[in-house]
Order: structure tokens, then C-alpha cells, then sequence
């Protein structure tokens, strides 16, 4: 994806999530099957110095809503998180950076056509939050894509 694509969907992020401009958030990559969303620690860090939990949830949630937004690349959809399950593995000290990897191609075709005919549609995903090669946080959630 072109530069111009993801301040195009950081905009629109920015737009319907308005937390995600005061966190900062940033579109790093989309592409070799896997979204990547950045938030810089200064605009999310709690009293010790480490990134506070509910940006770190708040970062996997979105990376997820972002990818499966441009993956139907319909703005008229509503997606909404139905299920999630978050585990905190170890603090982070810099950069948040969440990795959503795309789901395998039957799954996603299956929500594409699911979308397509019935106007709704659930997907689930796996995000997490790497540092320095280590996984931080996991997360796993239902999204609920409708019409």
C-alpha cells in the first residue's frame, strides 16, 4: 500500500475513532499479509514509564477493525467488536506497535461472501504487540462487520 493509502486510512481512523488522534496512532504497513499500527509511548504511557494498558487494548482492538475495513474497502460498514480475550505478557517501554496478520484466505473469503449476501458478517483475528522480538500483548476478538 502506497503512502497516500495510509494517511488516507489514519485519517478515517482518526475520524471515526477520535481516540486513536490522541493516541496517535499511525498506519505503518499494510502488506506481506499483516496490518501494522504504531502509537508513540510518550502520548500513552502510565505512571511508571511503561504503555498503559487500555492504549495497548485499545491499539489491538483497532488494528483489527482497521484491517478488516480495508479489507471489505466499503466506509458505509459498521464494525464492532462482539468477543475479545487480552493477555499482557510484559510491559512495554517504546514504540506501540500492534500486528495484525491476515487471516487465511478461507476465512476471509467466507466473511467477504457472508457480508456481500447477507449484510453481516464475523471474523476472528489475532493482533499483537511486539518489542524487541518479544510478544507483549495477545490479543483474540470477534468482529462483527454489518451493513
Amino acid at each position: 500500500m502506497d503512502v497516500a493509502a495510509l494517511r488516507e486510512t489514519e485519517r478515517f481512523l482518526h475520524e471515526q475513532i477520535p481516540l486513536t488522534r490522541a493516541m496517535q496512532v499511525r498506519v505503518e504497513n499494510y502488506g506481506a499479509g499483516q496490518l501494522t499500527l504504531t502509537a508513540p509511548l510518550d502520548a500513552n504511557h502510565n505512571h511508571l514509564g511503561t504503555a498503559f494498558g487500555g492504549s495497548l487494548a485499545a491499539l489491538v482492538m483497532v488494528t483489527g477493525y482497521a484491517l478488516l475495513w480495508l479489507e471489505l474497502g466499503d466506509r458505509t460498514a459498521h464494525i464492532v467488536i462482539s468477543e475479545s480475550a487480552l493477555k499482557f505478557r510484559q510491559p512495554v517501554r517504546d514504540v506501540l506497535r500492534a500486528i495484525c496478520l491476515r487471516p487465511g484466505q478461507a476465512p476471509l473469503a467466507q466473511f467477504k461472501a457472508d457480508f456481500a449476501a447477507n449484510g453481516k458478517a464475523r471474523l476472528r483475528l489475532e493482533v499483537v504487540i511486539e518489542e524487541n522480538g518479544e510478544t507483549a500483548v495477545e490479543f483474540a476478538g470477534t468482529y462483527v462487520a454489518r451493513r
